[in-house]
């Protein structure tokens, strides 16, 4: 049974509620700048971000920019992210997007979107996230967690990451769609989990419209 659509209304409160609890919520990916954020969501693709960030201190200590990486090789590369799911492509794109940065940006990321999504290992989700969390536009990056809350909650329902993106770019309102990406990660990982939503504990769960909501046991 679907869920029904959220109001207009219940957004905003479900927003508001989360902005009272966390106002400033970040990525927990670690970066030092616009590149090697760019570097750990490419990398981050079918991998936990705990993994990543575990490969990539080791990595970002030798190569913090676009030139040093480019310059590290992707024999090297490979070697510190090899801990992580499909490292010999990422290995390979990340050694590539570093080459193409210096020699088309002067080794600076693009703030444009068309730029990004012309880089290897770059889709829409990654462009999405760079773009928000490094230069601070108001977009959403749809990835499982939020495809998730937007049908489950009734907030943004699609068939697509795509759709569901679309869905919340016109239902959020503006005032919360900086932080919107944020929030909807990290409600998803730790409260509205995908086996069994944590519902009896979940503060916002007056306003979701998910028709099987979890129950305290006993």
């Amino acid at each position: 049974m679907p869920s029904a659509l959220m109001t207009k209304a219940d957004i905003d409160g479900f927003f508001r509620t989360l902005a009272d609890r966390m106002p400033a919520p970040e990525t927990e990916l670690v970066s030092s700048n616009p590149f090697t954020l760019l570097v750990a969501v490419v990398l981050s693709a079918q991998a936990t971000d705990v993994g990543v960030n575990k490969a990539t201190q080791a990595l970002f200590a030798r190569a913090d920019n676009a030139a040093d990486m480019a310059a590290l090789g992707e024999a090297t590369i490979r070697e510190h992210v090899k801990t992580i799911g499909l490292f010999n492509t990422k290995a390979k794109n990340v050694q590539r997007l570093s080459e193409i940065l210096v020699a088309r940006h002067g080794g600076a990321v693009p703030r444009d979107r068309d730029a990004l999504e012309a880089l290897p290992g770059v889709g829409r989700k990654t462009a999405n996230v760079v773009l928000n969390v490094a230069f601070g536009e108001p977009t959403i990056a749809v990835d499982t967690h939020i495809f998730r809350l937007g049908n489950r909650t009734g907030m943004a329902p699609g068939k697509t990451p795509r759709a569901v993106e679309e869905g919340l770019m016109k239902r959020v309102p503006a005032r919360w769609l900086l932080h919107a990406h944020h929030w909807l990660i990290l409600h998803g990982r730790y409260t509205c989990k995908a086996r069994k939503p944590d519902c009896p504990t979940c503060p916002v769960a007056p306003f979701c419209r998910y028709p099987a909501k979890t129950a305290l046991a006993g």
